[in-house]
């Protein structure tokens, strides 16, 4: 299992590598991650451009504490290598991911790793610092996962995208993330989220949910962002602002659901020390607490802590 650091990113916002004003906009914007993008929000003559925009945004800096990260063309495209040489070579040290699109099977993930490495060897950077962000895209990708998710140190994240995966498969439909018409018997898109979550928690990553594109929807993205966040997904991409806050506090937990991990943490604790009789269970309020309880309790504490949540109440132990 990894041992590299979670990075929160209940937020990730796409932004056109092509498009310097957007790139700007982004700095100012509350979401945890921005990804710079040379693939499908760049079209194939303004690829050339666009790296050079995202190499000066990178060198520029003004990002903040948000996760910079670049993805790259995938490897069936003439332009992969180049992005990520130029990229790395011209702003390696300002640069935390790389994500590759439309990944197929390890192997792709284990050129990748070593085309970073040489860079990073080649230009005093630190080896193996630079993260990888996997996208799930078609039915080849998730069939692979569990080999993907282990093909490289460097991953960080599993990237759901709805819409290449869509058509991967042949879906009747053109509306990204909703459900087909005619699919009346469940969530057409469970088997998918669940695989790629699975793959992720087994071996230590991020699992996150890709775009809603109906951006003036916010009612359908609630929906659909919901849908990923109580399956246990850590966050979602957004294409627009307006998306921001949404996604944010769908992906964190609930003040009152925050409140009470930290206080079954508290009370845990207190009850299986001396003091609070060492117990291996024990009752908060009308609700036996164990070591189970305190694994879950640590999951939504830690997403509250990670959005930075302030407790409401804390728990005191009896007198």
């Amino acid at each position: 299992m990894t041992t590299r650091p979670i990075r929160p990113r209940r937020s990730t916002l796409a932004v056109p590598g092509s498009n310097p004003k957007m790139i700007d906009k982004a700095r100012g914007l509350h979401v945890d991650a921005v990804f710079l993008d040379l693939e499908d929000a760049c079209a194939p003559a303004a690829k050339a451009a666009g790296r050079k925009n995202i190499i000066e945004a990178l060198r520029e800096g003004g990002f903040g504490e948000k996760i910079r990260t670049v993805r790259v063309n995938d490897w069936t495209t003439p332009w992969t290598y180049r992005d990520v040489i130029d990229v790395v070579e011209g702003a390696g040290a300002q640069l935390d991911c790389i994500m590759l699109p439309k990944v197929q099977d390890a192997a792709q993930v284990h050129a990748l790793d070593m085309l970073l490495t040489q860079i990073e060897k080649s230009h005093g950077l630190e080896v193996g610092r630079i993260g990888i962000e996997v996208q799930i895209e078609t039915a080849s990708g998730l069939i692979a996962l569990d080999a993907i998710a282990q093909a490289s140190p460097r991953i960080e994240t599993l990237i759901f995208g709805p819409a290449d995966f869509m058509a991967s498969i042949q879906m009747k439909s053109l509306t990204v993330g909703e459900q087909p018409p005619g699919y009346d018997v469940g969530d057409a898109y469970h088997h998918i989220l669940m695989s790629i979550l699975m793959a992720a928690r087994a071996h230590g990553k991020q699992a996150i949910d890709g775009p809603y594109l109906a951006i003036k929807d916010l009612d359908g993205l609630g929906r659909v962002a919901g849908r990923a966040a109580a399956l246990g997904f850590d966050g979602k991409w957004v294409l627009h602002p307006t998306q921001v806050d949404l996604i944010n506090e769908t992906f964190s937990p609930s003040q009152d659901d925050y409140d009470h991990a930290e206080n079954i943490l508290d009370a845990y604790a207190w009850c299986t020390s001396e003091a609070g009789g060492s117990r291996g269970a024990a009752m908060l309020g009308d609700e036996m607490i164990d070591e189970a309880s305190r694994k879950m309790a640590l999951v939504i504490a830690g997403k509250g802590r990670a959005a930075g949540m302030k407790r409401a109440t804390v728990w005191q132990p009896p007198e």
